[in-house]
């Protein structure tokens, strides 16, 4: 195995494998890293909610809406990041703040709808 110009078919697929294990073992090592790294996020997030909990103890009072909100909007096959681009366009069309126009819903219409 010294002459690496004139390597054998059995020795170059001994080369490839290992190269693959290498890779492979570094991906698991990774994966391995990551999820532990989740779990102790996770653990901190319910740690921080605890004492966020324990301080503060929740009141049972209904949410009242925001001044200058106009109620609930229901949408329809769109994503919220969409939606709340849509109304910002339209607001910024309008000249009129966000606050002073009513959404009822929004549905995406699909190209084939038309």
């Amino acid at each position: 195995m010294n002459d690496l110009i004139n390597i054998s078919i059995p020795n170059a697929g001994i080369i490839a494998l290992l190269g693959y294990l290498v890779v492979f073992l570094g991906l698991v090592m990774l994966m391995v890293v990551v999820m532990v790294m989740g779990k102790i996020m996770v653990a901190r997030a319910k740690k921080a909610q605890a004492v966020v909990t324990e301080a503060a103890p929740v009141e049972a009072a209904p949410k009242a809406e925001a001044p200058g909100t106009a109620g609930e909007l229901k949408l329809y096959d769109t994503d919220p990041r969409d939606a709340a681009m849509i109304m910002a366009i339209v607001a910024d069309t309008l000249q009129k703040p966000l606050n002073q126009l009513r959404f009822i819903s929004i549905k995406e219409v699909k190209e084939d709808e038309v």
